[in-house]
């Protein structure tokens, strides 16, 4: 991943899409709800805050268990009653003032990584955080999440949601700059009774970005964090762990194909296999090299270099959208956001990932919208391309249409995971992350 980069506010906001438009006139208009900091600092939490709050939440828990008038009896089995989520109320500076740098710093041109990407849309893929916490600071009538009620009293609460735009910090601020707004909500969170009633077993922590909030994490290690996959290789064993954190998917950087759209694009999918990215990553991504010289060259396969900006953005929209199957290779970690743009593009996608655990995996049958095929496989020669072709014009088109169901929904599912039913099998000898070993692994290659 690439690193730091600092971005004034000066310069032109280029013009977005009706969607991030509104979503940003939404917290514009929305930020006068809010309280206005006078400190951005609180007091450490006392033994007594703590004991008083452990108090109330058991006096809260036995009304609930046992029933009442304002509680009535629910049985504990009851998978419709709502998760209650405390929303903390942190100071500006870790929420509006990352988004105010975000919307000030948009520019078309010179936002660029390292290795070339554009910084806001990396920004943009990873942006789980906002989309979640926009929700729950929504009113209940403009709500999506519906099995999620906010409570505004910590007793109530069954989690408590830290609202810190960790990935906007990580590529907006400088390096020390951004350590030291880490090192500051970290004692923020740490002084709240609530976190040390439970040290921080009932807290959401969202660190969807690899490298976001790195040098503060092993701190936090007992909260529930929001990852883009479990990546054990950049991390210590203890602080991630397939029991307690969630994996939540990439937001997608194309338009959405929807239903008339794929029909329309049916009898343009001229490409058999397409895939736009980088070529040469790191750790597990090696397997990308390999795969192009397998595959360059070769009639109905398009590989091409990823380039930046929105001329690039279009080139991957199109080139999904004339293809029947997307690969979507390991990178610098297991998953990408390349996974979520061909399934809005109604591109079957073809998982090549021995590592990657997928979001939702107990409620989303993977099988049913992509095919998953074993690292060893895809590099024997012609292997791939023989197995592509042996699949039905109905098996694609029932994928398809499974495709459209999914599309666009992916944010919107309870948050909710069976491990049970892990759809990869992970390939590491020896687990790093404290994972227990998935006892269901659909076969390589194997169609729903």
């Amino acid at each position: 991943m690439a690193g730091k980069h600092y971005y004034s506010s000066s310069g032109n906001f280029r013009s977005r899409s009706p969607l991030v438009i509104f979503v940003f006139c939404l917290f514009l208009s929305s930020t006068s709800n809010f309280k206005t900091w006078d400190d951005d600092t609180v007091a450490s939490a006392t033994e007594e805050a703590v004991k008083k709050l452990d108090d109330l939440i058991w006096k809260t828990e036995t009304q609930r268990l046992y029933g009442d008038s304002f509680f009535p009896a629910l049985s504990l089995s009851d998978s419709s009653s709502p998760l209650r989520v405390y929303v903390y109320e942190m100071p500006p500076k870790f929420t509006y003032d990352l988004l105010w740098l975000f919307h000030n710093s948009y520019k078309q041109t010179s936002n660029l990584t390292s290795n070339g990407s554009p910084v806001h849309r990396l920004i943009e893929q990873h942006s789980i955080d906002y989309w979640l916490w926009a929700d729950l600071i929504a009113p209940e009538s403009q709500r999506l999440l519906k099995n999620v009620v906010k409570v505004h009293r910590q007793e109530e609460a069954d989690l408590f949601y830290i609202p810190f735009f960790t990935t906007i910090s990580f590529f907006l601020l400088e390096k020390q700059q951004c350590k030291a707004l880490y090192r500051e909500a970290l004692k923020w969170v740490t002084d709240q009774p609530a976190w040390k009633r439970s040290e921080g077993r009932d807290h959401i922590l969202p660190v969807h970005h690899p490298w976001s909030f790195k040098s503060v994490r092993r701190y936090m290690k007992n909260a529930i964090w929001l990852l883009p996959d479990m990546d054990c290789h950049r991390e210590l064993p203890g602080q991630v762990s397939l029991e307690k954190d969630l994996i939540l998917p990439y937001v997608p950087n194309v338009d959405l194909c929807d239903l008339k759209c794929v029909l329309e694009s049916e009898t343009k999918r001229s490409t058999l296999l397409f895939f736009r990215g980088r070529l040469k990553r790191n750790a597990g991504g090696k397997i990308r090299a390999k795969l192009v010289a397998e595959l360059s060259g070769v009639e109905g396969v398009v590989i091409e270099e990823g380039t930046s900006g929105e001329a690039g953005k279009r080139a991957a929209q199109n080139g999904m959208r004339k293809s029947i199957f997307c690969l979507n290779p390991a990178g610098d970690t297991p998953s990408s956001a390349r996974l979520f743009d061909a399934i809005v593009s109604g591109c079957i996608p073809i998982i090549i990932s021995d590592e990657l655990e997928l979001p939702f995996e107990g409620i989303l049958d993977y099988r049913k919208i992509a095919l998953f095929v074993s690292s060893s496989d895809a590099v024997q020669p012609g292997w791939l391309l023989t197995f592509l072709k042996s699949i039905s014009h109905a098996q694609i088109r029932e994928m398809r249409m499974h495709l459209v169901k999914i599309a666009g929904k992916l944010v919107n599912i309870k948050l909710h995971t069976r491990r049970s039913q892990r759809v990869v099998k992970e390939s590491r000898s020896l687990c790093t992350c404290d994972c227990r070993r998935a006892n269901f692994t659909s076969p390589t290659g194997s169609l729903p």
